[in-house]
Order: C-alpha cells, then structure tokens, then sequence
C-alpha cells in the first residue's frame, strides 16, 4: 500500500462516513483525553507546535489515536504521512524515509510519520525506523491497540513519548452524539435523537466514539429511508441488528445478566455461562467488571476444589488490562468454562465468613504466650515464645501444639468437600488436626 500524504485539514467530502466528517479540525472540537489535553500537557504541547517528540499513542478503539496524529500533522508546514502496518512493509518505511531526508535537506520540511496498528510490526519493521526517530528525520506517531511496554521494542518506546488514551466516558459519548446530529458537517438538525435512543447509542458505543457515530448514522439512514424524522430505540435496534442493545447496564438486565452468568457457572454449565457472557460483551459492559466477579468467584464457588481455578482468573483479569477488546474476550471465555467445567466447593467463603462472624462477636481471646513474639529484651519473663515446638523438627513436620485462643479449640472452620482437589485435602486435613490436637 502506498503511504497517504493528503493533507490532514482537506476538506472532506459530504459522502464520507459520520465519523470521518465529525473528525475534530482542531483540538477545540476534540472530546476526551483531558489528561493529555489540558494546559501545559505533553500532547497539547506537542499539537501547539510547542515541543517535537516522537509519541505512541494507546488505547482502545475510537478514542481518537487517528485525530490526535493528524492535529500535530497541521502544524507548521509538516509533511503528514500515514502508513497502516496491517498493509506496510521495510520498503514502505525506506521510502518515506528517503522522501523524509528530501524534504529535511531541500525545503527545510519535517516530516509526521503516523503508523497505525503499530504492534503489527515486525521487530525488524520497528528496528528500521530508529535512525530515522533517532535524528528526528522524521516525528513518529505510532497508535496501538496493545500495551506497548509487550508489543513495541524497547529502543523505540525510549525515544518515544508513551501516552495512554481513554475509552470515552459515557458524558463524552453524549457530547459527541448531540454534536453529531445539529452540525453541519453531521447530520445538520435532518433527525432528531430521542432520549432512549440516546442512552442506547452511548450503551452501544462503550466508550468507543467511532462506534458510536457509525450506529447514529445507521440509524438516520434507516429513519430516513421510511421518511422519518425521530431516531427512537426500535430505530437504532434495526440499524445495529443487536436487540442486545436493550441491556442496561444500570438497571435490571445488568443485575439480571450477570446473576444469571455465575449462577450458569456454579451449575456447572459452560454453555449458558458463555450466552450470557457474550451478552454482557456485545452490549458493552467493562470486561473488568466481568473479570473481576470471576476472580471472585474462582474463589467463592471453585476454590480448592481446583486451586488453578483462580489462577486462570486472575489470568484474564490481567488479559483485559493489558490488551484489552475484542481480544480479551478469548480469556475471559477461557476462564469462564475453566469455572464452569470445575469442580465446586463453597468452603473457602464459608469458612472465612464463619470465622469473621466469631471476631465480630467477641471470640477472640488472647494468642497463646507460645506463640507470641519473644525477640525482644524482657520477653522471656513475659512468656513470649517460651516452649513453642518447631514443627520442622519433627519428622512429619506436624506435632501436637495449640494454635488458636482458648475460646477457639476444636473449631473447625475449613471443612473440605470430597470433591476434586479438596477430596485429598479432607484426608489430609484429618490428619492434621489429630496430630495437631493430640487425638
């Protein structure tokens, strides 16, 4: 493919898409990003034309990665290029690097690089492209989906600033909306926009504002097709062909969902675990909100059963973090049929809550003086540490000793099912008391 040098203020034409037309001409129009944006950031200095840096720019879609390369590509008399490393190789890079030391040497012109999708790269592709961001041949702006500390090598991420974008808050969805439908580069006041439709349009988006122009548009496509001048929820349904798109997540179908997603995962039915987790991801809820209830109830329905339980979890837990959408839903899948398909035991919240309720009322008592601390001057005369047995001396490595208070002998708080792995952990478990308890 070869690399686009339009310049990045061209009027754009009226058949474009929404989201092309919508695309913020300065950083005025841009929603968002007020981390970055705001007086004196790093980003806004650099679209100023008040500092020259390389940058790559992460985040997830539709948070505006492409509009913020081509603000810094307008300023000055900078040469702006585009590449897609989905489509783009070592010679692409070349010659616009040779073009690149043309324009430096000739006309006292910099060049902007932008790279989208730059975790595509090879290493080698990324390696060609240091002497160039080294010299500032050319000002690499690199957009990635990925984390790049995993995805971009570490000689380009150190001559490069790193600047973390933010899926859209769900007031900055709106914004864009409303802008989207009274402009007169959008739909200039043709449609209207109900309040439901709104709600499901910003549900829809998921902080993603590409998404979300694209669904509006669809939308007035359809309303106006039937001669229509109100965008209602049955409009937007028909347009994105997702009936999901009824699920709120602030209202009943979130509750209902997600009680319906662990319950299918405590009865053992992967099946309906995953209907229901794809229910909840095609409408748009957090993936960390639903990485979060299975770490949860790795622990709260798998437990010891199946100790690799919460660690495959915490797994796509990290997933989400690190990559994110539409990625991270393999590892949250993976980790909801590990769940599923597990073993279950409910001993683990059982036995911490039951040993809660007895501290909240009163069952303390004091540690046994064994037990206490007795590295310190005067702790002998206390007591402290005076005959504690040292389990490792004993053969076995168990031997008859109290551990809890007084008030607490013989309570059995973890009590093991038989099923997976706590069928060993109860026998194992057995032995250990009377050891411990002298039976």
């Amino acid at each position: 493919m070869a690399p686009s040098d339009t310049p990045p203020a061209e009027r754009v034409r009226a058949t474009a898409p929404l989201a092309v037309r919508m695309r913020p001409r300065t950083l005025d129009e841009v929603v968002g990003q007020t981390h970055l944006l705001r007086p004196g950031a790093a980003l806004r200095r650099l679209v100023e034309g008040g500092a020259a840096a390389s940058v790559v720019l992460y985040g997830p879609p539709g948070t505006g990665k492409t509009t913020i390369a081509r603000l810094l590509g307008t300023v000055g008399t900078r040469h702006f290029v585009a590449l897609s490393a989905l489509s783009s190789g070592v010679k692409e890079l070349r010659d616009v690097i040779n073009d690149a030391r043309r324009r430096r040497d000739h006309h006292d012109q910099q060049t902007i690089l932008f790279i989208d999708e730059v975790h595509r790269f090879s290493r080698t592709q990324q390696d060609a492209l240091l002497g160039a961001v080294e010299d500032r041949l050319v000002l690499l702006v690199a957009a990635t989906t990925e984390n790049p500390s995993f995805s971009v090598v570490s000689p380009l991420l150190s001559r490069s600033l790193v600047l973390q974008l933010q899926s859209l808050t769900e007031d900055e969805v709106r914004e864009l909306l409303r802008r989207a439908v009274t402009d007169l580069r959008g739909l200039d006041s043709a449609v209207s926009l109900s309040g439901e439709a709104e709600d499901a349009l910003v549900r829809l988006a998921a902080g993603d504002a590409r998404r979300a122009l694209t669904a509006l548009e669809a939308s007035a496509d359809g309303v106006a097709a039937t001669g229509g001048s109100v965008i209602d929820v049955p409009a937007v349904e028909r347009a994105v062909t997702e009936a999901t798109v009824r699920y709120d997540r602030q209202g009943d179908q979130h509750y209902d969902v997600i009680s319906a997603f662990i319950k299918s995962i405590r009865g053992s039915d992967p099946d309906a675990a995953l209907h229901y987790l794809a229910r909840m991801l095609v409408a748009g809820e957090d993936p960390r909100f639903i990485a979060r209830r299975l770490v949860v109830h790795a622990s709260e329905d798998v437990g010891l059963a199946d100790p690799t339980a919460l660690q495959t979890a915490v797994a796509a837990a990290q997933t989400v973090e690190l990559i994110g959408m539409p990625e991270a839903r393999l590892a949250l899948a993976q980790a909801t049929v590990h769940l599923a398909t597990a073993p279950k035991s409910n001993s683990m919240i059982v036995a911490i809550d039951e040993a809660m309720a007895d501290v909240r009322a009163g069952a303390v008592g004091a540690v046994p003086a064994h037990l206490r601390y007795g590295r310190y001057s005067g702790a002998k005369k206390l007591g402290n540490s005076v005959g504690y047995r040292y389990p490792h001396a004993d053969p076995d490595g168990v031997l008859e000793q109290q551990y809890p208070p007084d008030a607490l002998v013989g309570k059995d708080y973890y009590r093991p099912t038989r099923h997976g792995g706590e069928r060993t952990l109860h026998e194992r478990l057995e032995k250990f008391r009377r050891a411990v308890r002298g039976g």
